[in-house]
């Protein structure tokens, strides 16, 4: 595969949306487990459900921006 692929800037993309969404899912998760006073080992669960939610929607909005921005020539 081309290193300037559409494919290696779509996947280089969720890559990136994935790390920076898990990066603030986890910080987030965290205020908000221990905001609302989340009990026991529930904080862990709770706070992995954020960080993978988040991780899977900014990967999600930023493969689809590098698909969209992947067609168009400067």
């Amino acid at each position: 595969m081309a290193r300037d692929s559409c494919m290696a800037r779509v996947a280089a993309g969720v890559a990136v949306g994935g790390a920076v969404g898990g990066a603030v899912g986890a910080v987030y998760g965290t205020y908000e487990a221990i905001r609302f006073r989340v009990p026991g080992l529930l904080k862990i669960r709770y706070i992995g459900q954020t960080t993978m939610g988040s991780a899977a929607i900014f990967g999600l909005f930023l493969g689809a921006g590098s698909l969209i921005h992947c067609g168009k020539s400067y």
